[in-house]
């Protein structure tokens, strides 16, 4: 069993480290804004002062923080995790953000000799907190090898894209392909309720054709039960999509569905719902008919 760095205990970062904890390694932490729960402190877990402290200490730091700024400042900041970093340790960044800077991240980190591997995920909290997660990785043939043990007791799908940099990539096409699905379920019981069949059992009906997704069955509930605690918010939604406009800019590539449906996240942030789990986007659409899916 090792020791191994951990910074990012939020929503998905509790339940994978605590999967961690349970199959007998040593979590350490450093640089929280909120207080790590009592779950993983009643497992075990240790503190380091300093991210360059916990770097010095272990062999594998795992980052699952917000967005770009967060990974730029824990990695290169004062007392970043680089600066205790050296020939033979290996950092995994399991955030999802910026393609273009982790491919940037990935060769500061290497001129200290270390390794640096990027492995989103996508599940959400659910997948999080049931070791179900997809894990999308990007960097060497050994680096992910030697991960592997410890990306399988978080999750289940689990694939070397590319080099650094393609698991981002991956995720950003993940986010895609969920906030359009998201979109159109909301469109769909929108119509169906405003029309006047009950919501519920046109959902039912769907689930058992073509139309049927894993948002569908999840989401559309969420929908129907207004049942909008977060899993995955609105505002961290918002952040991927602007990555992906935000590449397909520079990639001189149009992807406007992309571009209205992050209207419709902009639109319920607008109305105060950017903490809301990211089915709220329904609310937008309802908004706009003058009539809630209920």
């Amino acid at each position: 069993m090792a020791t191994i760095g951990f910074i990012g205990l939020g929503i998905m970062g509790t339940p994978m480290a605590r999967h961690l904890q349970d199959a007998g390694h040593t979590v350490i932490t450093s640089k929280f804004h909120i207080p790590p729960k009592q779950e993983l402190l009643d497992n075990g877990l240790r503190f380091a002062d300093t991210p360059k402290a916990l770097a010095d200490k272990v062999d594998i730091t795992i980052l699952m923080l917000p967005d770009t700024p967060d990974v730029k400042d824990v990695l290169f900041g004062e007392n970043g995790v680089a600066f205790g970093l050296s020939k033979g340790k290996l950092v995994i960044d399991m955030s999802s953000i910026s393609p273009i800077d982790t491919k940037e991240f990935a060769r500061q980190v290497r001129e200290t000799g270390a390794e640096y591997m990027d492995a989103p995920v996508s599940g959400g909290e659910v997948g999080a907190r049931n070791a179900s997660l997809s894990i999308m990785a990007g960097g060497t043939e050994a680096s992910f090898e030697r991960a592997l043990s410890l990306f399988k007791l978080m999750g289940k799908n689990i694939t070397l894209v590319g080099d650094c940099g393609d698991g981002q990539v991956t995720k950003v096409a993940n986010q895609i392909i969920v906030a359009l699905t998201i979109e159109a379920v909301s469109e769909a019981l929108v119509f169906a309720s405003k029309a006047g069949a009950d919501p519920a059992r046109v959902r039912e009906a769907l689930m058992g054709g073509f139309a049927s997704s894993r948002i569908l069955e999840v989401h559309g509930d969420r929908m129907i039960k207004r049942s909008f605690e977060p899993g995955f918010r609105i505002s961290l939604h918002q952040k991927d999509l602007n990555l992906a406009l935000q590449g397909a800019k520079a990639l001189g590539v149009s992807l406007p569905n992309t571009a209205a449906t992050q209207e419709l996240f902009n639109s319920c942030a607008a109305n105060g719902d950017a903490g809301l789990d990211h089915s709220g986007l329904v609310k937008a659409l309802e908004r706009m008919a003058n009539h809630a899916v209920a």
